[in-house]
C-alpha cells in the first residue's frame, strides 16, 4: 500500500491542476449514511422501512405530490443532517494540497451534501452533477428559477419521517417548493445552475496542462464520477475501499476509506517534498 500512496503523490507533486471526483463513498468519513442497500437505506429511515418504502419511492417527483409532508421528511432529514455535518480530514487535506498547485482544484461530485462548500473550497469550482440539497426549485416548474434554501428550517418528526413545519413555497407561484436535486424518473429537474459549473470546469480544463484526478467513494451502480474521472484525459488516483479498479485508465488504485488514503497521500507529500529540499 505504501508504494501505492507514493505513486499518488508523485502524481499530485508534479500536476498543475487537481481535479476531485467525489461519490457518496466521501461523505462516509464524515459519517454521512451512503444508503447503500435497502437495509442500509432502511436503516437510516426506519419509518420508510416499515412503510416497506425504497430508496426510488421517495426519491422521485411523485413522491412530493402524492404526501409531501413525507418527501419532505426525509429530504428535511437530510438538509438538517448536512447541515450539522462537519467534513472529515480528506476535505481539508485536498484544499491543501489544491492551494498549493499553480491552477488550484476544480471538483465534480455527485453528493448533493454541499460539504465542498462547507470545506471552503470554491462554490464556482464545484460542479454538483446531481444538484444540491441546499438549493430549491418549484415543483411545477412554473419558472426555470433556483434559490437558495437557507430560510427553509425544517421540523421533522424523526420517528413518522415526516415534516411538521410550513412546506417550503415557491416564490413566484405560491406552489410547493421542492430540493433542486436530480431525482429518479425526473424530467422537471431545473439543471441551470449544474450546467454553468460544467462552463466553469471546461474553461478552467483549458488553461491547466498537467491535472490529476483524484476519486474518493465513486460507485458502479450511478458511475457518474467513475465515468467523468476515466474520461478526463489525465492521471487517476481511484480511492475506493470496495471497487478500486482503474477500468483500463492510467493512474493507481488505492483500496482504501478516503480519509486513511488521504492522511497517506498527505504523508508521502510531505517526505517527497523534504527529499528535494
Amino acid at each position: 500500500m505504501k508504494a501505492f500512496l507514493e505513486r499518488a503523490a508523485t502524481l499530485i507533486a508534479t500536476a498543475d491542476g487537481l481535479i476531485i471526483g467525489a461519490g457518496a463513498g466521501m461523505g462516509v468519513d464524515s459519517g454521512l449514511p451512503d444508503f447503500r442497500g435497502e437495509h442500509g437505506f432502511w436503516n437510516a429511515y426506519p419509518a420508510l422501512g416499515r412503510a416497506r418504502l425504497h430508496f426510488t419511492d421517495i426519491a422521485n417527483p411523485q413522491a412530493f405530490v402524492k404526501d409531501p409532508h413525507l418527501a419532505w421528511g426525509f429530504y428535511g432529514h437530510r438538509l438538517n443532517l448536512y447541515r450539522a455535518t462537519t467534513p472529515n480530514p480528506a476535505f481539508s487535506i485536498l484544499k491543501a494540497i489544491a492551494d498549493t498547485l499553480p491552477f488550484g482544484a476544480f471538483v465534480y461530485t455527485s453528493n448533493v451534501d454541499g460539504q465542498f462548500q462547507k470545506a471552503g473550497f470554491d462554490p464556482e469550482r464545484v460542479w454538483e452533477c446531481h444538484g444540491s440539497i441546499h438549493h430549491l426549485q418549484c415543483l411545477e416548474v412554473c419558472c426555470p428559477e433556483i434559490w437558495p434554501a437557507g430560510d427553509f428550517v425544517p421540523v421533522i418528526d424523526a420517528e413518522n419521517c415526516r415534516l411538521q413545519s410550513d412546506l417550503p413555497r415557491c416564490p413566484r407561484c405560491g406552489g410547493l417548493a421542492r430540493p433542486n436535486i436530480l431525482m429518479f424518473d425526473d424530467m422537471l429537474w431545473v439543471w441551470e445552475r449544474s450546467e454553468e459549473r460544467k462552463r466553469n470546469y471546461l474553461a478552467w480544463r483549458e488553461t491547466v496542462q498537467r491535472p490529476v484526478v483524484v476519486e474518493i467513494g465513486a460507485g458502479t451502480k450511478i458511475p457518474s464520477v467513475r465515468m467523468f474521472s476515466e474520461n478526463t484525459k489525465a492521471s487517476l488516483i481511484r480511492i475506493n475501499p470496495a471497487d478500486a479498479d482503474l477500468c483500463g485508465a492510467e493512474g493507481v488504485a488505492i483500496s482504501l476509506g478516503g480519509a486513511a488514503a488521504m492522511q497517506g497521500i498527505a504523508d508521502c507529500l510531505s517526505e517527497w517534498v523534504a527529499l528535494r529540499k
